[in-house]
């Protein structure tokens, strides 16, 4: 080969990197980004060109680059390049996120050149807080079912020798004091039985079970005790999936959601109980820890209430956590589904944002056989592979990993794919192009323009364009007075083949 073969082959690798590539002058001026770059950060190629690097670094970074850059090339010291470091990323939409920085540098006619790979730590990162979540939640339990144990002992001596006070004789002031000692003991055991339950210490009577009917019974309970403020609704699968777990405790953890629901709905709302069969593959299990693919039913309480931040959704299921006001919650019933659905070999989810509600999901192992649904996934691929093909789709999430995980997913059916990181930026690039056929956008976006918002644009001024919206929460809440029934949803997690159904339906327009 000769020289042109070799620049050549050196631009191909280049774009061909999943990792951003990134070449800059002695000022920071970047000369050349490959396409990896403008996808981490949310920027377009061109527009990075000729920006200075600091643009890619929040403010106290920022400020800070030009004199470690200098200090450099008067000293020559080495305090990143050729080693490599931990730094943070600044997006277009504002967002922070954890990379990985490793620097090199080449000096040519006389000129200095920096060459900056960049990795994306966002997926090792929540890896590793999911797994320190996990860790600490497994140490909570030890630390709890220890404690409860012991506590249980002290409580059999307590009532043990009440009873025999009260076989006694006592006088009847005493017999009231031994009552309400008695009862207190009998609270006391209670909490105790509670802690077990979150320590998977408890005993369970596992069964093979019909959840659409365990549930039902649930709910006949719940419409008695709720709230008039507070509407229900369920929606169950059809031919659910067998499952094996404890019907009491089922039926408790689904008493302990709604009541939790109801709490957050102080003004009203609706809550809603689903059942639905799905498959759980590598790209959802990636994301968690000790959860195992394959198929489950799963089980959804959802609410229109006030939602959760990042730090309660993280600490909602340790034992005695509560938002509550003081004398209001023992904070001891979302540790007691978790150890519920963990000792059931299941898996519990949360997914919810601020102002927008809140949905639990329960995933329990189904008993069916593996091969029952295994051709539906490639019969849909090769059905839209075709009917994808030369088709334009705007990819709107904030995400970078979603994101590029989406592309793959569209381009696998023949799509081609152009991608924003905000409402606001989506807008923007339909405003200026006819040839987009699909919007697929996530429900939560950060800036002023969230999907829906998004979505409901598009109604106005583009109804030529088809949207498919993509959300954790359950669809049937968020069409309850959130989200217009005109608009597909499609929950979170889903599989390949719900993804080619979605499409299919959005642009047939069923």
């Amino acid at each position: 080969m000769d020289i042109a073969d070799d620049r050549a082959v050196l631009f191909a690798i280049f774009d061909a990197a999943v990792d951003a590539i990134l070449v800059s002058d002695h000022d920071g001026t970047i000369l050349r980004v490959n396409k990896a770059t403008a996808l981490l950060f949310g920027r377009s190629v061109d527009d990075l060109m000729g920006q200075n690097v600091r643009i890619l670094m929040p403010d106290d970074m920022a400020v800070r680059h030009d004199g470690f850059l200098h200090h450099h090339l008067e000293t020559g010291e080495k305090r990143i390049i050729g080693i490599g470091r931990d730094v943070e990323g600044l997006r277009a939409n504002g967002t922070v996120f954890p990379l990985h920085l490793s620097v090199g540098r080449a000096d040519i006619d006389g000129e200095v050149l920096f060459v900056a790979i960049l990795h994306d730590r966002s997926h090792r990162q929540a890896a590793e807080e999911a797994a320190a979540r996990s860790q600490r939640m497994d140490a909570i339990g030890q630390m709890t079912g220890g404690i409860a144990h012991d506590f249980n002992n002290l409580l059999t001596v307590v009532v043990g020798n009440l009873e025999l006070l009260e076989m006694s004789g006592p006088a009847a002031q005493s017999r009231a004091l031994i009552s309400d000692a008695l009862e207190a003991a009998e609270l006391g055991a209670d909490l105790t039985s509670r802690l077990m339950a979150f320590a998977r210490k408890s005993s369970l009577k596992s069964e093979v079970i019909v959840l659409n009917d365990l549930v039902e019974q649930s709910l006949a309970m719940l419409n008695r005790t709720i709230g008039a403020h507070i509407s229900i609704d369920a929606v169950f699968a059809e031919n659910a999936w067998p499952t094996r777990a404890d019907a009491t405790q089922l039926q408790t953890a689904v008493l302990n959601l709604a009541l939790n629901a109801q709490d957050a709905m102080p003004g009203g709302g609706k809550i809603l109980v689903e059942t639905r069969n799905v498959e759980l593959d590598d790209r959802y299990i990636a994301q968690e820890i000790g959860v195992e693919p394959g198929k489950y039913v799963r089980l959804s309480v959802s609410d229109t209430g006030e939602g959760m931040s990042a730090e309660t959704r993280n600490r909602a299921m340790e034992p005695f956590y509560t938002t509550k006001p003081v004398g209001q919650g023992t904070g001891l019933g979302l540790s007691m589904v978790y150890g519920f659905i963990k000792q059931s070999e299941g898996h519990i989810a949360i997914y919810s944002e601020i102002g927008e509600g809140t949905t639990i999901s329960l995933y329990f192992p189904a008993m069916v056989d593996e091969t029952e649904t295994g051709n539906a996934v490639e019969e849909n691929q090769d059905g839209l592979s075709r009917f994808g093909a030369e088709r334009l789709v705007l990819v709107v999430e904030d995400d970078p990993r979603v994101m590029r995980l989406s592309q793959t997913r569209l381009m696998a059916f023949g799509f081609r794919c152009i991608t924003a990181t905000t409402g606001d930026a989506a807008w923007s690039i339909l405003k200026d192009r006819d040839d987009i056929s699909v919007v697929f956008t996530d429900l939560v976006m950060p800036g002023r323009m969230s999907g829906h918002d998004l979505a409901r644009k598009i109604a106005e001024d583009k109804p030529g364009v088809r949207v498919l919206m993509t959300s954790g929460f359950s669809e049937s809440v968020l069409r309850g007075g959130r989200i217009e029934a005109e608009f597909a949803i499609l929950r979170k997690p889903y599989r390949q083949a719900d993804l080619a159904l979605a499409l299919q339906t959005v642009l047939e327009d069923r």
